[in-house]
């Protein structure tokens, strides 16, 4: 599929995060390399990258602190930038607009977190009528502890993402085959 109807987008890859007490600079490294190689791919290809920035009243996500900026060491240079301020970034930040009035039809999500703004948004995608592509593999999280107690590593909240939205939300790709487009890599 050629880039003029898929678009990246790359989700909450911004400084704001470095401020929250969860983060872990050690899960970062592996989480910069795939992003940037699906950010050079796509620039590469022609496809269209729309960075998405989540902003708060308060605190490092708010525009006042300085820390609503692209996340070092990630290169980028977006074909539109968007600002939210909810968990789907299609909801209230003007990007739906910007999409139907491009003809977008697929679109590759990545960023930060794995199973919040990245999950939400490729279902809200999906359920919009989206050909979606989940490249798991650049996104990030942090572990969590839920109610009983149990801490559920990075990889495993990621692991349990890619299972949840598999086949009923989005097509779960690694970067080269989100980058080698759908029907290339589903003739696989």
């Amino acid at each position: 599929m050629s880039g003029h109807d898929t678009v990246l987008f790359v989700i909450d890859a911004q400084e704001s995060f470095r401020h929250r007490d969860y983060w872990d600079e050690n899960l970062v490294s592996a989480y910069i390399d795939r992003q940037q190689a699906l950010i050079d791919g796509a620039e590469a290809d022609g496809i269209p990258i729309i960075q998405i920035f989540h902003v708060d009243e308060n605190g490092p996500f708010s525009e006042a602190s300085g820390l609503v900026s692209t996340l070092a060491p990630l290169r980028i240079a977006p074909k539109a930038t968007f600002r939210k301020n909810r968990h789907s970034a299609l909801v209230g930040s003007g990007l739906d607009v910007w999409l139907t009035e491009n003809g977008v039809r697929r679109i590759l999500v990545s960023g930060i977190r794995t199973e919040q703004c990245c999950e939400t948004t490729t279902r809200h995608a999906s359920d919009l009528g989206y050909q979606v592509d989940y490249v798991g593999e650049a996104t990030l999280t942090f572990p969590m502890t839920d109610a009983t107690g149990r801490t559920w590593s990075a990889r495993e909240i990621r692991d349990r993402t890619e299972l949840v939205l598999s086949d009923r939300f989005a097509r779960i790709a690694t970067v080269e085959q989100a980058l080698a487009g759908r029907e290339k890599s589903l003739a696989a």
